[in-house]
């Protein structure tokens, strides 16, 4: 019964049921929905939404960790598609990076305006009960994607139905704004309606935590730098006490736990991650994947490592993306302390496959050898997208930034997450930047470092200083600037707005 979701969600979209085409994304087409009539056909669209998370994990790993201080993403064998997003490359409009971010998350918006149109329209057919969890499942997803957007692309245009070609053609780039605006209005529906736990093969889908902890992220995220008026995802809005309240109520709830008994993985820490261990107390929201070739197996793990790895563990080469490593940065790496379990269980510092050795370090977090699917594409290991030490050390977050909250709250939250990770000093005093290095050390390769650092401000001051560090084959452009908080409106959706949309400045 694992994840039994998403094998409808395969189905849905290999069978057809009356339902609109699925795959058609609102950017360069609209739509015109045949009725959905029954209840099975609004499972399957619901399914088909849920479906749109597969790749996810993939982009996250490139736009924000390959992105940020935490990889030192350079080649020796020449240009990778990756290469000029670890760079700050100024040709990236064309990248297929951006591109796909761009062209996934309007898919995944589509699919759910539709479903919440026909809902809408022909929800009678279902359960009120049923109707409502529909209704929450969908705009929760509407509103994870559309904040991925916003992150990345400061404004997008603003589509919240089904609409024709030619309409969806005529929208402009929406202010940021008013993208928060329906984001936040989706986030307080699912949290209101959707339910705190799941049962059987419901397990997986999305709880009124999870919207609670995204909801406090968002007001987190637009309250924080506006980085000169670049319209990116800071306004300066000053929402931490809001946000504060709904950590709080995340962590009342008593639904998550911090982790801290090893079960069978080496540490408390590992076993966040083990694959024995899935959908535990510390997960709030996870990307769900199947493996045994059935095509929904994660890719993920094997984004960051190549074939040479791989073939150390013993698994062969057939894991591998057959690319380059990107290895973790020398900083990253210097920040953990002596005794820090987190290093281990992150990174595989050097290693031999064959002739050739490999000295700088791999992300080995997701990897489990024995434990592999059939490729580099269907590993079974679920993605986390957030867990309960992130909502931990964000409300230590909202009481820096003066939120609500003491600052010894702040410390003892801090101190815990350093206790399970095997430090025994605790610390006496806390700063926002002595926080943002916790949280990257506890979340490397979680594709969360990146965000930090716009979110509070420090983008520009960090990464240039790390370039300047770092940089030992001065392949990074620099001195970077508040241009770069923001990705390049991709070429493709210049050219389908008949360039209408502006580009975002400094490309």
């Amino acid at each position: 019964m694992k994840k039994i979701f998403l094998l409808l969600a395969a189905a849905a979209l290999l069978t057809t049921t009356g339902c609109e085409d699925l795959d058609q994304a609102p950017i360069s087409a609209g739509s015109v929905p045949t009725f959905y009539k029954s209840a099975d056909d609004f499972n399957q669209a619901l399914n088909a939404t849920y479906s749109t998370l597969r790749a996810w994990p993939d982009r996250t790993l490139t736009m924000s960790e390959t992105r940020s201080d935490n990889i030192y993403g350079v080649s020796s064998q020449g240009i990778r598609v990756w290469e000029p997003i670890n760079n700050f490359s100024l040709g990236i409009v064309a990248n297929e990076f951006p591109a796909d971010t761009w062209s996934a998350d309007y898919l995944a918006i589509y699919r759910t305006n539709v479903l919440l149109d026909q809902l809408q329209q022909n929800g009678s057919v279902l359960t009120d009960a049923v109707r409502k969890s529909t209704e929450a499942q969908a705009r929760f997803l509407r509103a994870f994607y559309y904040f991925d957007l916003v992150r990345y692309f400061g404004r997008v245009p603003l589509v919240d139905k089904p609409l024709e070609p030619q309409d969806v053609a005529n929208i402009a780039r929406t202010p940021v704004a008013d993208v928060y605006a329906l984001i936040i209005s989706d986030l307080q529906a699912a949290a209101a309606n959707l339910p705190a736990t799941y049962t059987g093969a419901d397990v997986g889908r999305v709880t009124s935590g999870a919207a609670k902890s995204l909801l406090a992220l968002v007001y987190m995220t637009r309250s924080g730098s506006t980085y000169g008026g670049i319209q990116g995802p800071g306004l300066g809005t000053n929402d931490y006490a809001t946000a504060l309240g709904l950590l709080n109520e995340v962590i009342s709830s008593g639904q998550y736990q911090l982790i801290t008994a090893a079960g069978t993985a080496p540490n408390a820490y590992a076993n966040v991650f083990s694959y024995t261990n899935e959908n535990n107390r510390e997960v709030i929201f996870d990307v769900q994947y199947i493996s045994g070739g059935v095509g929904l197996g994660a890719g993920y793990p094997s984004i960051l490592v190549t074939n040479n790895y791989f073939t150390s563990i013993g698994v062969g080469t057939t894991f591998g993306t057959g690319d380059e490593l990107r290895p973790a940065s020398n900083s990253l790496l210097n920040s953990y302390a002596t005794g820090d379990v987190r290093k281990a269980v992150n990174f595989q510092v050097g290693y031999t496959a064959g002739n050739a050795v490999e000295t700088r370090a791999a992300f080995k977090k997701y990897i489990n050898g024995a434990l592999r699917g059939t490729s580099r594409t269907d590993w079974p290991i679920n993605f986390i997208v957030m867990r309960y030490a992130d909502v931990l050390l964000l409300k230590a977050e909202c009481i820096l930034q003066g939120g609500g909250g003491t600052q010894a709250e702040a410390l003892t939250i801090v101190n815990q997450i350093r206790s399970r990770a095997g430090l025994t000093t605790p610390l006496t005093s806390l700063t926002l930047d002595q926080l943002l290095e916790e949280r990257r050390r506890e979340f490397a390769g979680e594709g969360i470092r990146w965000h930090d650092l716009v979110r509070t401000g420090r983008m520009v001051t960090v990464m240039n200083a790390w370039i300047t560090a770092d940089d030992a084959n001065n392949r990074i452009r620099k001195p970077l600037t508040s241009n770069d908080v923001l990705y390049p409106v991709p070429q493709q959706e210049l050219a389908a707005s008949s360039y209408s949309y502006e580009q975002n400045p400094g490309y």
